[in-house]
């Protein structure tokens, strides 16, 4: 179950239409942020083991996408490079706590939020473009998305007791909703 509380808007697959080049192009800044907030937990947490080698993994998988998707965009002539961000990420960083181990909670949950977005965003990329080679590629990324959402949601439970996780990942998962239901101007995986 991917905890979300709501689903996207048909605004959004509007915006795949019309600027499908620039979702790509942000996918691959997508599948970098990734990696890079699954490092700075790594970080930020080294005396936790298991949740070290869960990031190691997701660093790696992430990083591997990152390749897929600058291959895909070279394989379509189309040059990857600097985007402005959209509002999404942000607005979900400033959701964290400042205090431990409510923060670590926080972080991980938000980072499973937004692997639970990318897999619903990915189904829907699936089923509703054409192009054969993009819906095979989107349907193939779904599983490791929802599993990544399971690996972050699984390892708040070792900062905080499961009740309170469920409960902190409700809360949170309204604030999402709102955040992608307000969208954004610029095409964006998460806009």
């Amino acid at each position: 179950m991917l905890h979300l509380h709501s689903e996207t808007s048909p605004r959004w697959l509007d915006q795949v239409d019309s600027s499908l080049s620039d979702i790509l192009i942000d996918h691959a800044h997508c599948e970098q942020k990734a990696a890079a907030a699954a490092m700075d937990i790594m970080f930020d947490y080294v005396e936790h083991r298991r949740l070290c080698c869960e990031m190691t993994a997701i660093v790696q998988e992430e990083l591997e996408h990152f390749h897929q998707v600058l291959d895909l965009l070279d394989r379509r002539s189309i040059r990857f490079h600097k985007l402005k961000p959209g509002p999404y990420g942000r607005k979900m960083k400033s959701l964290v706590r400042r205090q431990e181990p409510q923060r670590a909670v926080d972080r991980l949950l938000i980072a499973g939020l937004i692997e639970a977005r990318s897999c619903e965003r990915f189904l829907l990329l699936k089923d509703h473009l054409q192009d054969e080679e993009l819906s095979r590629f989107y349907g193939d990324l779904c599983e490791s998305e929802a599993r990544h959402h399971t690996t972050y949601v699984n390892l708040a439970r070792s900062f905080a007791s499961d009740g309170e996780v469920r409960q902190r990942l409700d809360e949170l998962a309204a604030c999402e909703a709102d955040i992608i239901a307000q969208g954004g101007p610029l095409p964006r995986m998460h806009s």
